[in-house]
């Protein structure tokens, strides 16, 4: 390959901010899983797997899955969304650029650091938090230098990546310390006051938009109290945790479900089932009903009957992989295609793409309702899954973020 023909494939990688951020999540949705699939094989003592890992491999776990691979889409998404939510001038590249740069570079001294020492694992945080918050610094930009307009989703969608950007730091604190109250905090933090808002309010905001654009015929309508509630429920189900009161988190769960149950019925999710592009936003947001409800009856439960565990972590689950990767996996692809001029259809890759996606959550909530080995192969069995349905997916959509549009058009 030619200087030149390099310099062109930069120009066109870099001319959008979703095409480098994208692309660095769609790596680490495979790298993510690779190390996890290398750590469960080496539990199970299969021949040619042993791993020493610089800190504890489930906590680690946890890092990766909340703070790993959904900030780049995030950012992707924000960046290219933000300033036509609001009017606004597009994202300089230079800065969206740096950013991506700072995030992907730091991931990679982060692997380093698990198979070396803690020394690499905080410096590749502290290169993720410089690249975190030079995208904050950049949204923030763009919510201040546009004129008044309803900008209520787009401050909670920057209020919970602060949030996020706090809880990275204090996974980098427990690291330096060594105080289980750092990790603790993060993981609770990463889920409750960063991830479930921001999915909640992009949700409310983009699935309405985006299934009204597709099926015109269908009247929709999105109230704003139950995103209100969902973000009031997330707030207080963190804080429960936080304070070491898992008996009464069905306060804030059951009204959390509700919410979520609503808006699948107020949105008429049945009716969109034979669009996937559109069906999987309102599967992921009807993971969420379920998943809190679980939450809900678990804990319940446990008020009642002190100490019965009925769910193990499964809701979890249901709500990161069912929810989180289900809403991630269908934004990100209708974006890719939206913004590179190709047909909004989802071809082979893309339904078993989704399909696959489904599958992975029901392993691994199954994995907590059996015990013994059998519980161990589940979960290798949700990874390999993983792996299967995402690999068609990667290079479906690994190419796209490198070619120009196919319409032709600039972006």
């Amino acid at each position: 390959m030619t200087a030149s023909e390099i310099t062109t494939l930069w120009r066109t990688f870099s001319s959008a901010p979703h095409r480098v951020m994208f692309f660095g999540g769609v790596l680490q949705t495979i790298a993510v899983m690779v190390w996890w699939l290398f750590e469960l094989s080496s539990r199970q003592g299969l021949p040619a797997f042993t791993a020493e890992w610089s800190i504890s491999p489930r906590a680690v776990h946890g890092y990766l899955m909340i703070y790993g691979i959904f900030p780049y889409f995030m950012f992707g998404f924000l960046m290219t969304t933000f300033p036509r939510w609001m009017r606004g001038k597009e994202v300089r590249t230079g800065h969206y650029v740096f950013s991506f740069l700072t995030l992907i570079l730091g991931g990679l001294v982060f692997y380093i650091g698990l198979v070396i020492n803690t020394g690499f694992l905080v410096a590749g945080l502290a290169l993720t938090l410089t690249g975190w918050g030079i995208a904050l610094s950049v949204l923030l930009n763009v919510l201040l230098d546009t004129t008044p307009c309803d900008k209520r989703h787009a401050w909670i969608i920057w209020i919970g990546l602060v949030m996020g950007w706090i809880g990275l730091a204090s996974f980098m604190f427990w690291i330096l310390t060594d105080n289980p109250a750092w990790l603790h905090f993060s993981i609770q933090d990463g889920i409750w006051f960063f991830l479930l808002p921001i999915f909640a309010t992009v949700g409310h905001r983009m699935i309405p938009f985006f299934t009204g654009s597709a099926l015109p015929h269908l009247q929709i309508s999105s109230p704003h109290w139950p995103w209100w509630l969902m973000l009031v429920s997330s707030l207080g189900h963190g804080l429960l945790q936080l304070a070491d009161e898992p008996d009464l988190l069905w306060l804030s769960d059951a009204p959390l479900a509700l919410a979520a149950f609503y808006l699948a019925y107020t949105w008429r999710s049945l009716h969109t089932l034979h669009n996937p592009l559109v069906a999987i936003l309102h599967i992921g947001i009807a993971w969420l009903g379920i998943a809190m409800a679980m939450f809900s009856l678990q804990s319940l439960l446990s008020l009642l009957s002190p100490g019965t565990i009925i769910w193990g972590l499964a809701p979890l689950h249901a709500l990161t992989i069912g929810c989180f990767a289900t809403l991630m996996i269908g934004m990100a692809t209708r974006v890719t295609l939206g913004h590179s001029g190709l047909p909004m259809k989802a071809d082979t890759p893309i339904k078993l793409m989704f399909l696959g996606i489904q599958l992975v959550a029901v392993l691994r909530i199954l994995a907590e309702l059996v015990a013994g080995p059998a519980m161990h192969w589940l979960y290798i069995y949700a990874g390999l899954v993983w792996l299967i349905c995402f690999t068609p997916w990667v290079f479906r959509v690994l190419p796209v973020y490198l070619l120009k549009r196919a319409d032709g058009r600039p972006g």
